[in-house]
């Protein structure tokens, strides 16, 4: 059997990081993906899909990604039922996510410099000058 969805989106709104009873990071947050056929005259249409992060994965979503940042989730549809207060049963259908990674430009936190080696420890700069090697 295969269960494996790949989606590239927008966050609709900024993740929250949250920790389980037992000490495990998890955040939810919904994605904005547009459909890629749009029929003459309309408009483009939009679907929603909620993600599930565990773990480190959560820790990084919450690091880099805000309100509007484009995401790529590689991950599994799972279901889930849950009563309501009122005693109904409610299903609700979910991405757990075991991958996600830049699509975009980073997500800039508050007080980070412009300097592009802050996004890799091997960072070296390409020289600039008409004597490149190929």
């Amino acid at each position: 059997m295969i269960n494996r969805i790949v989606l590239m989106g927008r966050l609709v709104a900024d993740p929250e990081l949250k920790t389980t009873n037992s000490g495990v990071s998890v955040t939810s947050f919904r994605i904005a993906v547009d459909r890629s056929y749009v029929k003459a005259g309309a408009e483009r249409q939009t679907d929603f899909f909620d993600v599930v992060v565990w773990r480190g994965c959560a820790e990084f979503v919450c690091r880099n990604f805000a309100k509007g940042s484009l995401i790529a989730v590689d991950g599994q549809l799972q279901s889930r039922n849950y009563q309501t207060k009122d005693g109904q049963t409610r299903t609700v259908i979910e991405v757990v996510a075991e991958n996600v990674s830049f699509t975009g430009e980073r997500r800039k936190l508050s007080g980070e410099s412009e300097d592009p080696s802050m996004y890799s420890e091997d960072y070296s700069a390409m020289p600039l000058d008409d004597d490149l090697p190929f």
